[in-house]
């Protein structure tokens, strides 16, 4: 077997003779050199022909082969008949015998692969390389495989060519880079799970909504951002729902993400306008990281009027679909995001009635780099337009709508909230039925006897008739006493609660204080926190003010 013959085709060998070839002689007439002619000159005077060192063309092959650590098999022909295999691939595999098929020879080779890609080495005449494959014994390999013109002379040339494989032992550096994919999966689980855990375990369900939400994270990295969204009953019927996004990525979005989620859920038991809220929220996100800022949309539901009142730092707009299919998207007020500081910001009111849905998403959701963002938010409009069924069903229709998948690269976060066209029996369970209260005092037994009526007609037990009638009393007496006109008396039943509420003219709102013996006042608030299952007051946007409270309806 005459190895000095082969010629291989290896990166650079080519390009080196052919320019040795150019520059005018063989590689013996330019004395195997790439130093200068000048410089050779100079060389030739010290030293001696019998000092100058053989060229790499006269090395031979054997000798290099059988030295190197790599692994080096040899095969031609077209069943890949072994040629030669060095000591190394020996030591690594055990010995292989010369002139059988690598199929049969090289278990090795077909475990990891190998065989097809020799044979689309034979046929293009390209070398090809596959990166970091195990092979049988635990060690990882890159596996370089190049053509040769090989001659080995005898019966057993069939003049076909045949393939040099090149094994690099990787390893060291293959189990590196298991440990550091080991380590982001464990610091992502880590990032997620943290997010996972600050943000609503389970939504409240109010009585006039069906409400569903759903957290994607973007990418397969550990850099997870800081989406939230929450819900909130506030009292009275009302709700406040809330989704905002913390820039930037990683635990530390996350932790800021949090600490905003626990600050709306504080400043939501205020019962603050939307844009007094943000407000509030505004100067507490610089002063948490002046380095973070959020954007954030924060929207009261109110069944009684039939809206939404919102406020938005930098969000994207709020999205309705109502009970004729006509979407409404939300337009100004938008102030700047969270933690920019010296903004005043606004509320605005959408139509939310029955029959109606509304989408409150993050930017993960329509945001696509090669596309405006207004392109997304039209797709949004058009998937919300033709999507149906319960509020967590179409979650997951627009997520796939709008084309998010698990490898997406941003965080996702879909809040979507339906007030259902109830009828039938269903509609008696939400009723509804309000009083003006004119005139001075002499408006205290009138509205006496309206919620004994109105109760009664509801056909309540008569324990929480009486205690409907006399808190509406006790609330209409403060108010009377310590309010300015108009005032108005509303009752409000669901399938889970009788709502009792007073507004009027004046904004000073009531506190529950210890009336002594001697006082003649300063009981009504006492004798309605003491008999209801939940009472509050707030303002009213026009100026003004209502006092609430709520009885927990028996279950059926």
């Amino acid at each position: 077997m005459n190895f000095t013959r082969w010629s291989a085709r290896l990166p650079g060998t080519q390009r080196r003779a052919a320019a040795r070839t150019k520059a005018g002689g063989s590689p013996a007439q330019l004395g195997e050199s790439s130093v200068p002619a000048a410089r050779a000159e100079r060389l030739a005077d010290t030293r001696s022909p019998a000092d100058t060192p053989a060229g790499v063309d006269e090395l031979p092959a054997r000798e290099v082969l059988d030295r190197i650590p790599a692994l080096v098999a040899l095969v031609h022909g077209a069943d890949h008949r072994i040629a030669y295999v060095n000591d190394a691939y020996t030591t690594a595999f055990g010995a292989r015998p010369v002139g059988a098929p690598a199929r049969e020879a090289l278990p090795e080779l077909d475990a990891v692969g190998l065989l097809p890609l020799l044979d689309q080495v034979l046929r293009s005449a390209k070398p090809r390389t596959v990166k970091s494959r195990k092979a049988p014994g635990g060690r990882s390999y890159t596996f370089t495989c190049t053509p040769v013109s090989l001659s080995l002379g005898g019966p057993a040339d069939d003049g076909s060519g045949g393939v040099l494989v090149f094994a690099a032992d990787v390893t060291d550096h293959a189990e590196a880079a298991e440990r550091l994919r080991a380590s982001e999966r464990t610091q992502r689980e880590t990032a997620v799970t943290l997010q996972r855990s600050l943000l609503p375990q389970e939504l409240e369900q109010p009585d006039d909504l069906r409400i569903a939400a759903t957290y994607q994270p973007g990418g397969t990295d550990a850099a997870v951002g800081g989406d939230w969204y929450d819900v909130i009953t506030l009292g009275g019927g009302r709700t406040a729902l809330v989704i905002g996004d913390v820039m930037g990525r990683g635990v530390r979005a996350a932790a800021v993400m949090g600490q905003l989620r626990t600050a709306v859920r504080a400043y939501a038991r205020l019962d603050l306008p939307p844009h007094e809220v943000l407000q509030l929220l505004d100067g507490l996100a610089s002063e948490i990281d002046a380095s973070q800022i959020a954007t954030c949309v924060y929207a009261v539901h109110d069944p009684n009027e039939g809206s939404l009142a919102y406020a938005s730092a930098g969000h994207l707009p709020i999205l309705v679909r109502d009970e004729n299919g006509t979407i409404h998207r939300a337009d100004e007020p938008t102030g700047p995001p969270l933690g920019t500081g010296g903004w005043l910001h606004a509320s605005g009111s959408l139509p939310l009635g029955p029959g109606s849905t509304a989408v409150l998403y993050t930017d993960g959701l329509v945001e696509r780099r090669s596309e405006d963002i207004d392109e997304g938010v039209a797709a949004l409009e058009r998937a919300l337009a033709g999507a149906t069924g319960t509020p967590q069903v179409m979650c997951d229709r627009l997520i796939r709508a709008l084309g998010v998948t698990a490898d997406h690269d941003d965080d996702v976060a879909v809040l979507v909230l339906q007030q259902p066209a109830r009828t039938g029996v269903h509609a008696d369970l939400f009723r509804n039925a309000a009083l003006e209260l004119l005139g001075g005092v002499e408006a205290a037994p009138r509205a006496r006897a309206f919620a004994t009526g109105v109760l009664a007609s509801w056909r309540f037990p008569p324990e929480l008739h009486d205690l409907g009638v006399l808190a509406a009393s006790e609330l209409v007496a403060n108010s009377l006493q310590h309010g300015t006109p108009p005032m108005r008396l509303r009752l409000r039943r669901t399938d889970r609660r009788l709502i009792i509420e007073v507004t009027d003219g004046d904004d000073h709102l009531p506190r529950r204080r210890r009336a002594e013996p001697a006082d003649e006042a300063g009981r009504g608030i006492a004798i309605v926190a003491t008999i209801a299952s939940n009472w509050g007051s707030r303002r009213t946007p026009g100026g003004g003010k209502a006092v609430w409270c709520e009885f927990a309806l028996p279950r059926a």
